[in-house]
């Protein structure tokens, strides 16, 4: 990327003349940590210099407010991003205050995007040709997709057919059979930012405080989804001009402190670990971050934790949860971190294969200190410390140091 950012773009001439001084990066709202930190990972490794990483929905928001300031008043206040990509759906309500953005809530599904689309698409070329899926090889169908999403993308409102080829012979596709086929796919869109909007209509939107729904994303550019949206919610929905490049707009007014906008974002990802209990005999879960812990807009926010130790050893399973059921349990897609396995009995810190070493109850264990991090990227960092010792050890987002 960088390479052709230097020699093959329209950047090429301004970055001969000056050097990447600052580089702000986005990723998915719901992305993994371990997503999140193989992404800045991946981009400071190339040599660019990252100063800021920022949530898709949240940069979008910068571009909505950019563009669409004169929605924004006294009486609406709110701005609600709906991010249809090609792999993710987010959505985002953000409040504004001048150049100050509030994001109050994040809701998205991780696996529901262009790609999913395409699939569709191919879906019904494939039944309009009279086959099935198992029927075609893999190259055949890895092709089919391609020519899906060239169909797809080119479609515009007044099309009404669409010509695949499967296997050589080439069928049509109705537009109307396709919009069927995906219907449900934007259903789990709307169904996933529901809590955000509260239920409202068309006609209860008028009353409330949002200003506009913003839509942006490659794949909100398929005119279905604007006309779903605009059917439910009515005027108030505005698609951006570009919203394959909306986040990209919205990072360069993040990185320009000229512009005066500030970001007051959310982890949208809640944090946890499961613990040993009763000997190791049982395990419980243990919510430490919620989604809607704060992000710092510089800095590190820190929580502290201390107790008293109850066995030799200490195994911390850490986790990322989507959501908690009502007794606090972890629901939806969950996605490990990592682990800590912390000898609490001195003995053990040999080098020797903790795994391997049974969980045993013990009396009068030392004091025990956690200290969980939370950056101005989202990202999350955890100590274990023996405060008789100092002996520590530490983990971040995804399990990429210990110590």
């Amino acid at each position: 990327v960088k390479e052709r950012l230097h020699t093959a773009s329209s950047l090429t001439t301004p970055l001969a003349a000056d050097a990447l001084t600052e580089v702000a990066i986005a990723v998915p709202a719901h992305a993994h940590g371990a997503q999140r930190f193989l992404t800045l990972e991946a981009f400071r490794r190339a040599g660019f210099p990252v100063t800021a990483m920022v949530n898709e929905p949240s940069a979008a928001a910068f571009e909505y407010t950019h563009r669409q300031g004169g929605t924004i008043n006294s009486r609406r206040t709110r701005v609600l991003v709906y991010d249809l990509g090609g792999g993710t759906f987010d959505s985002s309500l953000v409040r504004v205050d001048g150049g100050a953005h509030e994001i109050l809530g994040t809701h998205g599904v991780n696996r529901l995007g262009g790609d999913d689309f395409d699939a569709a698409l191919a879906a019904c070329a494939l039944e309009a040709a009279g086959t099935a899926l198992e029927r075609v090889d893999v190259d055949e169908y890895a092709r089919l997709l391609l020519e899906a999403r060239d169909a797809k993308e080119g479609l515009a409102p007044q099309t009404r057919r669409m010509l695949l080829t499967v296997e050589g012979t080439d069928v049509v596709v109705p537009v109307d059979e396709f919009y069927s086929a995906v219907e449900p796919l934007l259903e789990r869109s709307l169904e996933a930012m529901a809590p955000l909007v509260g239920g409202l209509d068309d006609s209860a939107l008028a009353d409330s405080d949002i200003a506009g729904i913003y839509l942006v994303g490659g794949a909100s550019s398929l005119p279905i989804v604007a006309r779903t949206l605009r059917q439910r919610f009515g005027r108030r929905v505005h698609r951006s001009p570009l919203p394959a490049g909306s986040t990209a707009v919205g990072l360069a007014i993040a990185i320009d402190p000229s512009v005066g906008y500030s970001l007051s974002d959310r982890l949208s990802r809640g944090v946890g670990l499961f613990r040993e209990r009763d000997a190791g005999a049982s395990v419980s879960f243990d919510p430490i971050l919620s989604a809607a812990e704060r992000v710092p807009s510089e800095g590190i926010n820190r929580i502290t934790r201390r107790y008293r130790a109850a066995h030799n050893l200490a195994w911390y399973r850490f986790a990322e949860f989507s959501r908690l059921d009502a007794d606090g349990q972890p629901r939806g897609d969950l996605s490990p971190l990592g682990d800590i396995l912390f000898p609490v009995d001195r003995a053990l810190r040999d080098g020797r294969d903790l795994t391997e070493v049974g969980v045993e109850r013990r009396e009068g264990g030392p004091e025990i200190e956690e200290v969980y991090e939370v950056d101005s990227r989202g990202m999350v960092r955890v100590t274990v410390r023996d405060l008789s010792d100092g002996y520590e050890l530490s983990a971040g987002f995804g399990g990429d140091s210990l110590s």
